[in-house]
């Protein structure tokens, strides 16, 4: 299993919209790619709450059953439709890709 994490900092206004009418049709977008691409085991969203200046505004946790299916994720055509939207509603970008190596169980 591959775990995908990405953080984004969004910028003030993108698309004619303000921050969180994109982190909202981010969360939308994102979530509807779970049923159309295979290899994800789960995508899960959340929005910032510590509103510090150091936080991000967005993250995605996600689990793929492996590095294959991370890859055909990331060049899935409506994947990378999606990442230029992000991308020019993005201020910066936090990614980690790992595989757990020690879980003590928690």
């Amino acid at each position: 299993m591959v775990k995908h994490i990405v953080i984004w900092k969004l910028k003030e206004v993108a698309h004619g919209n303000d921050r969180q009418t994109n982190a909202n049709l981010i969360k939308e977008k994102l979530l509807a790619l779970r049923e159309r691409i295979p290899g994800i085991v789960s995508l899960e969203l959340g929005y910032d709450l510590s509103r510090t200046k150091s936080s991000g505004d967005i993250v995605l946790y996600s689990e793929f059953v492996d590095m294959p299916a991370l890859a055909a994720y990331q060049v899935h055509p409506e994947h990378e439709e999606l990442k230029l939207f992000i991308g020019e509603a993005t201020e910066e970008r936090h990614l980690v890709d790992y595989e757990v190596l020690l879980s003590d169980g928690w």
